[in-house]
């Protein structure tokens, strides 16, 4: 089951990324409506700016790969120590509560 669900949020993040990516280079290259095939210059236009975004993602992939080791090591650190603390203010919470008696009402 979770192996689908990352299938799904991979095909997800694909279509995102490729419909953003078709936006841009449709917005910045398309300049005449009038005909149902692109011109030279556009599809020119269009394999150049799509060619530029895919190399861009390729390259912030490339370094997302590279950085992401560390980030999730220093999160695990961060998350490790929190644990510690809160274990650490766990027992000193219960070894006060089990010193304090409690009266009987003897006054």
């Amino acid at each position: 089951m979770a192996a689908e669900h990352g299938q799904l949020r991979n095909v997800r993040d694909f279509l995102l990324v490729y419909n953003k990516m078709t936006e841009i280079c449709f917005n910045k290259c398309v300049t005449n409506l009038n005909y149902r095939i692109l011109t030279g210059i556009e599809e020119n236009c269009i394999n150049s700016c799509a060619g530029k975004l895919i190399c861009t993602n390729h390259r912030l992939m490339n370094a997302y790969v590279h950085l992401m080791p560390s980030i999730v090591q220093k999160r695990m650190a961060d998350y490790e120590k929190k644990a510690a603390e809160v274990s650490a203010v766990s027992s000193v919470e219960a070894s006060t509560a089990s010193s304090v008696e409690p009266s009987h009402g003897t006054e």
